[in-house]
């Protein structure tokens, strides 16, 4: 299996710790290694993976080829500017299909965390092994513990078909929901969580693109013959319109099919899913740094370099670091990515 790390992002909901040149998945957040990092060794771990790419946007290249270790230089591919899912994932298909149609690709965000790293490798297992015998797509979804808002969904047909194993068709792609609805999706019983991770041989991923993307399928065969002979191939990126790979292939397909994870996942997406994955004092607060909760409960406190303390508080974010310092309710922690556009508007550059 030749592996793709998609390490592009900007990491907008961890402002004020992730910036646009240093984001989330160059960070130690939640040990003493990256998000990256941690992603590049847990496949390197895997037997049946053979190479492991990753494609990031030119301003990270520097940092990625100095900090992230077990990767060869060469298989650091750089976006000219980014423009979603859909045309790196294009791209890296069409530059192994010159090589060999037949091997198979998997797809991996650079910045998720996962626990239960033999129940991960089974699921590879199994991606890898239908891949090679049905002519379909594949996606990991991860079984749901609450009625999360946070996450978009899968639903799945109920039975697995014969031949793939413990993998179901996929009925339909699902947007992040609001409550209700995300109690409605756990109360019915087949949907997953989608963790963002695709499977297939290179051949069916590019035939996929050709029937449903076809305007992307021309520029990306292109640019694969550039990649192939070491060539820039930025005049041929910047008339690429940005796409995901979810909306762009994987809701239009009618050959995919979902294998449900049971090792424990988080995309840590935001401050709030970080405080999902942190130890906590009896109290539910948890301090990463210099810190103190007085009569407070289910707070978070990010301080390296400061004492901060909060008191009288429940259930708020503080992160502190040398040149800004965010609070909030952890119910307004997707809003963040509001401020970082306030910022970029306002001429703040600097701290974004």
């Amino acid at each position: 299996m030749k592996c793709v790390i998609l390490a592009g992002g900007a990491g907008t909901r961890f402002w004020p710790l992730s910036r646009s040149n240093h984001p989330k998945q160059l960070l130690n957040i939640v040990g003493n290694k990256s998000m990256l990092q941690m992603t590049v060794d847990r496949l390197k771990k895997i037997k049946l993976v053979s190479h492991i790419y990753i494609i990031t946007r030119k301003e990270l290249y520097d940092i990625i080829l100095r900090d992230i270790d077990g990767i060869d230089p060469k298989n650091i591919i750089v976006e000219p500017e980014g423009k979603n899912t859909a045309p790196a994932i294009g791209m890296m298909a069409e530059f192994f299909y010159l090589k060999n149609p037949k091997d198979i690709m998997g797809v991996f965000p650079a910045d998720h965390l996962i626990v239960g790293h033999q129940k991960f490798v089974k699921a590879l297992r199994t991606a890898d092994h239908i891949a090679r015998k049905k002519d379909c797509l594949l996606t990991i979804g991860i079984k749901p513990t609450y009625p999360s808002t946070a996450y978009g969904y899968i639903q799945h047909d109920e039975k697995s078909e014969v031949g793939y194993m413990d993998a179901f068709h996929v009925k339909t792609f699902a947007e992040k929901p609001h409550n209700k609805l995300a109690k409605r999706f756990i109360s019915s019983g087949d949907f997953l969580w989608n963790a963002g991770m695709f499977f297939g041989r290179v051949e069916t991923f590019t035939k996929s693109i050709d029937k449903h993307m076809p305007e992307l399928a021309v520029s990306i065969k292109k640019i694969a013959l550039e990649m192939q002979a070491g060539n820039s191939f930025e005049n041929i990126w910047e008339f690429i319109d940005p796409e995901s790979i979810d909306y762009g292939l994987l809701e239009k397909a009618k050959n995919i099919y979902v294998i449900a994870g049971d090792f424990k996942w988080n995309d840590v997406g935001s401050w709030n899913s970080l405080s999902e994955v942190l130890n906590k004092n009896k109290d539910g607060n948890i301090i990463k740094g210099m810190g103190k909760v007085l009569k407070g409960s289910n707070n978070l406190i990010y301080s390296d370099d400061k004492f901060t303390a909060t008191i009288g508080l429940n259930d708020v974010i503080v992160v502190n670091t040398k040149d800004a310092t965010l609070i909030l309710n952890k119910d307004a922690a997707e809003d963040i990515k509001d401020l970082v556009f306030y910022l970029h508007k306002n001429g703040y550059d600097d701290l974004v």
